[in-house]
C-alpha cells in the first residue's frame, strides 16, 4: 500500500494535497490519507497555521476558499510526516531545498521514490545543480519531476490544464506519478528527460520577468512576443550547453512552450516585475514581493542570478543577452527600459564601408 506525503503547503504545495487527495481516496493501491508538511506560521488572529488547515480542511494563509480533502492531515513535524511515507512529493521554494533534505536524511523509509515541484537550481562551486538531482544524491533516491503550464490558483479552480512528468530510467514510478496526480481537470503525461522538464521549468521563471517588465513599460503584443521568443531560443541553448541530453520535443510539451506562454500571461514573477516596472524600478524585487505575494516566495529574480553566476564562470554571458539583461535589471544594474535594448547587443552583419 503506497502512502504519501507533501513535503510544503504553499499555494502550489496546497494544490497537489488537493489534487492527490482526490485520487488517494478511489485508487485502492494507496491509502486514502494524504499528509502535507506545514511549515508552522502563526496566523494574525493568534491560531497556528497547521490546526486551521486541520480544523477547516483549507490552507486559509496560501490558498483560500479551497477545500483541500478531508483526507489531507497537515503536519508540523517534518519527521513525522514523513515517517511512513514511500512516496514523497517536494513542492518546497527552492531556496530552502538543501536545508530540507539535510533534515530528512536517515529519517525516510528506504523504498522512497521522489518528485519533485520545484522549479529552481542549486549553484555551488562544483556548478549548477538541478533540484531532483539535489534530492538524489542527499537522500539517495529516485526522483522524478512534474513540471506544466500550472498556476496553481486555475488548477485549484478545476480549470483544465497539462502537466509533463520527467522520469530518468523508471518508467513504472512515472506511471505511478502520472495515476497520482492526473484527474479529468489535471492531464499529465510522461517523457524520460527529467533534466529538459526540469531546466524548462527552471529557466521560463526569468523569461516571464522579462515579460512583465514589458507589461509594465506599457509595451504591446508584438514585443512581448519578441521577447518570449528569444527567452524560449535562451531556455533551449542553455539547457542543451548544461545537459547535452536534453531533447527539443520536450519544449513542445506542457513543461515547455505552454509553461512559458502561461508564467508569461500571468503568475507571481511577471506579476512583480510589471509593478518594478511601473515604479520605474524605485522599489526592490525583494520589497515588492513582501508587499505583493504575501509570503509566496519569488522564483525568477533568483534564478536570475543563479545562472548569471553560471554564465559568468563559464564565459556565456554574451550568449544569452535576455537571461544577462533580466539579471542586470533585477540587481538594480539597469533600468527597466533596459529589457527592450537587447538588440543593442547582438552583433549584426553590415555592409562594409566602400
Amino acid at each position: 500500500m503506497n502512502n504519501v506525503t507533501i513535503v510544503g503547503s504553499g499555494n502550489w504545495g496546497s494544490v497537489a494535497a488537493k489534487l492527490i487527495a482526490s485520487n488517494t481516496i478511489t485508487l485502492s493501491s494507496f491509502n486514502d490519507e494524504v499528509r502535507m508538511w506545514v511549515y508552522e506560521e502563526t496566523l494574525p488572529n493568534g491560531k497556528k497555521l497547521s490546526d486551521v488547515i486541520n480544523q477547516t480542511n483549507e490552507n486559509v494563509k496560501y490558498l483560500p476558499g479551497v477545500k483541500l480533502g478531508k483526507n489531507v492531515v497537515a503536519d508540523p513535524d517534518l519527521t513525522n510526516a514523513v515517517k511512513n511515507a514511500n512516496l514523497l512529493v517536494f513542492v518546497t521554494p527552492h531556496q530552502f531545498m538543501e536545508g530540507v533534505c539535510k533534515r530528512l536524511q536517515g529519517k525516510i523509509r528506504k523504498d522512497v521514490e521522489g518528485i519533485s515541484l520545484v522549479k529552481g537550481m542549486e549553484v555551488n562551486r562544483e556548478g549548477p545543480s538541478l533540484i531532483s538531482t539535489l534530492i538524489s544524491n542527499q537522500l539517495g533516491i529516485n526522483c522524478s519531476v512534474l513540471m506544466g503550464a500550472n498556476i496553481a490558483d486555475e488548477i485549484a479552480k478545476e480549470e483544465f490544464s497539462e502537466a509533463t512528468v520527467g522520469y530518468r530510467r523508471d518508467k513504472d514510478a512515472a506511471k505511478i506519478w502520472v495515476q497520482l496526480f492526473n484527474t479529468p481537470y489535471f492531464s499529465v503525461t510522461s517523457v524520460q528527460d527529467v533534466e529538459g522538464v526540469e531546466m524548462c521549468g527552471t529557466l521560463k521563471n526569468i523569461v516571464a520577468v522579462a515579460a512583465g517588465l514589458i507589461d509594465g513599460l506599457k509595451m504591446g503584443n508584438n514585443t512581448k512576443a519578441a521577447i518570449m521568443r528569444i527567452g524560449l531560443k535562451e531556455m533551449l541553448a542553455f539547457s542543451k550547453l548544461l545537459f547535452p541530453s536534453v531533447k527539443d520535443s520536450t519544449l513542445f510539451e506542457s513543461c515547455g512552450v505552454a509553461d512559458l506562454i502561461t508564467t508569461c500571461m500571468g503568475g507571481r514573477n511577471r506579476k512583480v516585475a510589471e509593478a518594478f516596472a511601473l515604479n520605474g524600478g524605485k522599489s526592490s524585487f525583494k520589497e515588492l514581493e513582501e508587499q505583493m505575494l504575501k509570503g509566496q516566495k519569488l522564483q525568477g529574480v533568483l534564478t536570475a542570478k543563479e545562472v548569471h553566476e553560471v554564465l559568468v564562470t563559464r564565459g556565456w554571458e554574451d550568449m544569452f543577452p535576455l537571461f544577462k539583461a533580466v539579471y542586470e535589471i533585477s540587481s538594480g544594474f539597469l533600468p527597466p527600459k533596459a529589457i527592450v535594448e537587447l538588440n543593442n547587443n547582438i552583433p549584426h552583419h553590415r555592409k562594409s564601408a566602400l
